[in-house]
């Protein structure tokens, strides 16, 4: 019979209380924050991170995840006595991290070749972020718990992340700027006019979907997006920051736009706020 062990990075959000429930592992990514290193998602909820973030005098850091880790994770996997590893990654675009699983499960593979055949390490690149693919992966172990095989769960996770579609505004752009690691905003005028962006990944690329003037705007925005754009018959969820007031907002007109309650509503973890700033709301759906 398969067993089936999950991982994803940090960077998909997944709230502890999900990942706890069904066993999902999740490696953190390491923030240098002055001299102290966190690890993402265990060493602070996202409040207190949004916090220690603002009043940082300089943006926090993240690495990437080395092959060292992935091959002692798959490592224990296989002394486990799983028969299937399904690790979902950040966007390949945007971080090593995918590569680095890539090579160490051909190293991991040259060191057990008793492995091949028997240990199967799916690895999907989410060219993505957040519970854009933290999403899946939470419903894949749900599937595998009620007796789904690996390659069917695998197939799931990949089908997710090739129709998902992740729309936010950073509702202030000072960490997508200074960051750099989404370039769409980077590449954005129109502050001065009080424009606002509404963003997406194509591709593992950011793009910019539509402009709106003020903040006002923005939520209305994003909700007519989820109702005009998403799948008939499937799940939303909702993306907060900091921002309560507009979170609500955003939250009251997507009920109203599509008569349906998110799956899930969650707040961002360290490394999504150090590159796309906390204030920022967002809807996740099929397309």
């Amino acid at each position: 019979m398969a067993r089936i062990k999950f991982t994803t990075d940090s960077a998909a959000d997944i709230p502890p209380a999900l990942r706890e429930e069904l066993d999902i592992q999740v490696l953190p990514f390491p923030i240098a924050m002055g001299d102290r290193e966190l690890a993402d998602g265990f060493d602070f909820t996202p409040a207190e991170f949004y916090g220690m973030l603002l009043s940082a005098p300089q943006i926090p850091t993240h690495a990437a995840l080395n092959p060292y880790l992935f091959t002692e994770v798959f490592e224990s996997a296989w002394r486990a006595g799983y028969t299937d590893l399904i690790h979902t990654s950040i966007n390949s675009k945007g971080s090593a991290t995918c590569s680095n699983a890539f090579q160490a499960r051909g190293s991991f593979y040259r060191a057990h070749p008793e492995a091949e055949g028997a240990f199967h390490i799916h690895i999907i690149d989410a060219l993505n972020y957040t519970m854009g693919y933290g999403w899946p992966v939470v419903q894949g172990a749900r599937m595998a718990a009620e007796g789904a095989e690996a390659q069917a769960v695998a197939e799931f996770i990949q089908d997710w992340v090739d129709h998902v579609r992740v729309i936010f505004s950073p509702l202030d752009l000072r960490f997508a700027k200074k960051s750099g690691r989404v370039s769409a905003a980077a590449a954005f005028v129109g502050e001065a006019l009080g424009l606002k962006p509404i963003m997406t990944f194509a591709d593992g690329e950011s793009k910019i979907l539509a402009k709106v003037r003020g903040e006002r705007a923005v939520a209305a925005k994003l909700a007519e997006l989820c109702k005009t754009q998403r799948r008939p018959g499937t799940p939303y969820l909702m993306i907060q920051g900091n921002n309560q007031e507009q979170s609500e907002k955003l939250l009251a007109l997507c009920r109203q736009e599509t008569g349906e309650d998110p799956v899930l509503s969650y707040q961002i973890g360290g490394v999504i706020a150090i590159n796309a700033g906390p204030n920022l709301i967002g809807v996740i759906y099929r397309t």
